[in-house]
């Protein structure tokens, strides 16, 4: 079996999407991209999570091929392969429909500098990409122009994406925001929350690209 490692992970991170809330069911994706075979890693198609085992997930190219596997991959292969062509400094990405995340995007709000966790994201803000059809060409398009200069976006009506240079900064950075968007949803039933200023965005982005060992590590 090829990608043994890679496929073990993909395998453990699916089952963390479940037990960290951040979606439920079989709801949900993730993939991790090996730059120098230029094959994507990536979960089947509806299958359950803690059933999972390291041969069930696929290994494919970017020509959208299975290589190795005999489910079908995941219905957003698509969009994770539009990032990995496009993207030199994306090499994992999760995509999940976790409640809070998902409830601003069903509003269409963006998350705003409302916390220094938002930066996770590479910005001042979380935006909102527009409504498509899911496992569609027109979705993947939508959520990687959103997405520029980004590692996370909303998908309106939809759920949250989120990128990094390993699964572990990808995942984490979903969890992070997940946390921003609930943050953001309770102190809007309160009141308007107080906004950091750009400059202080600004620092949160440029400390965070150096966080942890090595940088962009998990928080």
């Amino acid at each position: 079996m090829i990608y043994e490692q890679e496929r073990k992970q993909v395998v453990e991170y699916g089952r963390k999407l479940i037990t960290s809330g951040l979606t439920k069911g079989t709801g949900g994706n993730i993939s991790i991209y090996i730059p120098k075979e230029e094959m994507m890693i990536i979960t089947p198609s509806g299958m359950d999570y803690f059933s999972l085992q390291p041969e069930d997930i696929l290994v494919m190219d970017l020509r959208g091929n299975v290589v190795e596997g005999e489910h079908k991959p995941s219905s957003e292969y698509g969009m994770h392969r539009t990032f990995y062509q496009r993207r030199t400094d994306i090499r994992a990405v999760v995509h999940v429909h976790s409640v809070y995340a998902t409830t601003l995007a069903t509003l269409g709000w963006e998350i705003p500098a409302m916390h220094y966790l938002v930066a996770v994201g590479g910005g001042s803000n979380i935006p909102v990409a527009p409504y498509a059809t899911f496992g569609t060409e027109e979705l993947a398009e939508k959520a990687y122009e959103s997405m520029k200069e980004r590692f996370a976006v909303l998908l309106s009506n939809h759920g949250l994406l989120t990128g990094g240079n390993t699964l572990d900064s990808a995942f984490s950075k979903a969890e992070e925001i997940e946390f921003c968007a609930e943050v953001y949803y309770r102190t809007k039933t309160l009141g308007e929350p107080r906004m950091l200023s750009d400059e202080e965005m600004e620092k949160m982005v440029w400390r965070f690209g150096s966080y942890g060992q090595g940088g962009e590590e998990k928080l």
